[in-house]
């Protein structure tokens, strides 16, 4: 048996979801690879593949083995182009999952240019604000907001955003702007839906830090929406400054409480913890960590 060809084509039918479609990107029939496919199930003594007449789906044992068998290849191909000093021509694909804010404010346009930069390599962005399990998932870099990340990654920060007091000129003067920390218990106050702790607000000056007990009718799990609920004049929120830079400069919104701010919102690349990491992965984690040095608010 070849066993890299076996590797190949387990891991392409995978990706590509059939058997049929490998076996078009192969120039070959299907029955040859579904042949090398059964092979490669008999010499492991495991069924990695679930097949019936409409789809094709790994097994929880075959999930596990195309990892690995993924990293495995990867490793070969870098070998290979590193023998043969074909280093710089990255290819491949990449997934990528961002919180849906960061990844339509920077992320997505980020990764245009990195594709025109890199021909050979594919982009999947997946963006949610849960928290990934990159190795279940397949996903080789999670860009998270927070520090609160899972213990089984690298992380490496990139950068932290000051998080600040902001509302709209018409809702502060319809309202009255807050002079001190206390008085904003009078105010609408528009905050994330699933903060842990509630209404509470943790500010400082830098000196000192008090908690105030905030109150609002209105709560949302995204930031974008955030973001366009204070520039409509629905109330005062504490946002990080990468969400709302452009909008403070353009006098859409006003700083509240200057003195004062809450805990810095971190940056950070999650990849799996693991001694290998393709080309790809490596040239993308370089290039993220450049852009969001340079990006306004971090």
């Amino acid at each position: 048996m070849d066993t890299l060809r076996s590797l190949q084509c387990f891991v392409r039918a995978i990706e590509l979801g059939s058997l049929s479609a490998v076996a078009r990107e192969q120039r070959t029939t299907q029955s040859n690879i579904s042949k090398i496919v059964a092979a490669l199930e008999d010499e492991l003594g495991v069924r990695l593949l679930e097949r019936s007449t409409a789809s094709l789906s790994p097994t929880m044992p075959g999930r596990r083995f195309y990892e690995r068998a993924r990293g495995v290849l990867e490793e070969y191909a870098d070998a290979v182009a590193d023998v043969r000093g074909e280093t710089a021509a990255a290819s491949g694909l990449l997934r990528i999952n961002a919180p849906v804010a960061l990844g339509q404010f920077c992320l997505n346009a980020y990764v245009q240019d990195f594709l025109r930069q890199y021909p050979g390599i594919e982009v999947e962005l997946i963006l949610n604000d849960r928290m990934a399990d990159l190795v279940e998932e397949g996903v080789d870099i999670a860009v998270r907001l927070g520090s609160d990340l899972p213990p089984n990654v690298v992380a490496r920060r990139v950068g932290v955003s000051p998080r600040m007091l902001v509302a709209a000129p018409a809702y502060l003067k319809a309202h009255g702007t807050p002079q001190t920390p206390a008085q904003l218990a009078g105010h609408e106050y528009i905050r994330f839906a699933w903060l842990s702790t509630g209404d509470r607000l943790e500010l400082s000056d830098g000196e000192q830090s008090v908690t105030v007990a905030t109150h609002g009718r209105y709560r949302v799990n995204n930031a974008l929406a955030i973001r366009d609920t204070l520039a409509a004049g629905a109330g005062i929120g504490l946002c990080p400054q990468w969400l709302v830079h452009d909008l403070l400069a353009r006098r859409k919104l006003r700083r509240v409480l200057r003195d004062w701010q809450g805990p810095g919102q971190e940056l950070n690349l999650l990849y799996p913890s693991r001694r290998y990491l393709p080309h790809r992965v490596r040239l993308m984690l370089d290039y993220l960590q450049q852009r969001f040095a340079a990006q306004a608010g971090f």
